[in-house]
């Protein structure tokens, strides 16, 4: 019998693993596609804090690709996404977090990549989606959803929970045995802890998380006040970035400072310093900040204030603040910092 060849969406956690190795001890064929929205939670952003430094700093796609032995394709999807983000037909979930139109565009991305690479003979599309796991998009009711609106139709196998949803073609044709399939389901991930142990996976990305920052409310928080800020929904690959760095602190309408919580934050808005206005206390030791937004001359005493309130000169008389205006000599500006942590805490988003 010829063997048959799947593409599996790998976003780096423990379902799409195993996934992948059920198939593989059925001799199929598998190779991995990621697709890179800029939203997912990896090792890059625990590179950044000095506080995450003992946190796994690799990509969770690439690393599961190289426990399985398989090839793995990353595709940039990130402005091909904005429309999921901004115009979801399913709506959000508990955050900005288009959960069901998320995963409606990644396996149509899928349909469309096998299309694409026709030559490459796949035969059909795998998921590590189990019922009753995600509120919004694992649910039995948007099962078929997924595969309908995304194209995929019945060439779309979960192997974790297949046996609690009709068989699929590749189930029909012979080409996987059903009885090899899972039935898991609910919010428990027991059943997948056991199947990691008896396959020998034994470091692997929590497997109650997800990846994807949307589903964070203080991120979405300030993704809302983003947009709101700016009067506009649009965003780039920095905003992205940016909003996963330092604490936050909207003083006025107009204008925000994203203020670094650490050294090592302080090192990488230090990549920023041409693109925006930034703030840094030159007489005490402190973090360094930017200003997003349309500050003015008149909001600058403000902002240097708050800097200077989160550094080492925050009980002193006067800070001195270096101005870093793009393109421009730096000023100094001599201010005293807030007095009260508590009167910012309406300003932070």
């Amino acid at each position: 019998m010829a063997q048959h060849k799947a593409v599996a969406l790998i976003s780096g956690g423990l379902d799409s693993m195993l996934a992948v190795k059920v198939l593989q001890e059925q001799g199929i064929e598998v190779e991995g596609i990621n697709f890179y929205t800029g939203f997912c939670v990896e090792g890059h952003t625990h590179a950044i804090r000095n506080s995450d430094k003992d946190k796994q700093k690799r990509n969770n796609a690439l690393w599961v690709a190289e426990q399985l032995g398989i090839k793995l394709h990353i595709v940039d999807v990130i402005e091909e996404y904005k429309d999921v983000l901004l115009n979801p037909k399913h709506g959000y979930g508990a955050n900005m977090n288009p959960c069901l139109d998320c995963k409606i565009f990644m396996v149509n991305k899928a349909v469309e990549w096998v299309k694409e690479n026709r030559k490459d003979g796949f035969d059909f599309i795998i998921t590590g989606e189990v019922i009753g796991q995600r509120p919004m998009s694992q649910r039995k009711q948007t099962m078929p959803i997924v595969a309908e609106e995304s194209g995929a139709d019945d060439l779309l196998l979960r192997p974790l929970c297949a046996k609690n949803l009709p068989p699929t073609k590749p189930e029909l044709e012979g080409w996987v045995d059903r009885e090899k399939l899972y039935d898991f389901s609910g919010r428990t991930r027991k059943p997948q802890m056991a199947l990691a142990e008896k396959y020998g996976f034994v470091d692997y990305a929590s497997p109650a998380g997800g990846c994807c920052f949307l589903t964070d409310k203080n991120y979405s928080d300030k993704l809302v006040d983003l947009w709101n800020g700016r009067g506009s929904r649009e965003y780039e690959m920095d905003d992205i970035m940016l909003l996963k760095v330092g604490r936050h602190i909207r003083p006025a309408a107009h204008y925000k400072l994203i203020i670094a919580r650490d050294a090592g934050e302080s090192q990488y808005l230090e990549g920023y310093r041409k693109q925006f206005i930034s703030l840094q206390a030159t007489s005490h030791n402190g973090p360094l900040a930017l200003i997003d937004g349309n500050a003015s001359e008149d909001d600058y005493e403000q902002a240097a204030r708050i800097v200077a309130r989160y550094g080492q000169g925050r009980d002193a008389e006067q800070v001195d603040i270096a101005l870093g205006l793009p393109g421009k000599e730096d000023l100094t500006l001599q201010i005293k910092p807030y007095e009260k942590a508590q009167v910012l805490e309406a300003w932070h988003v």
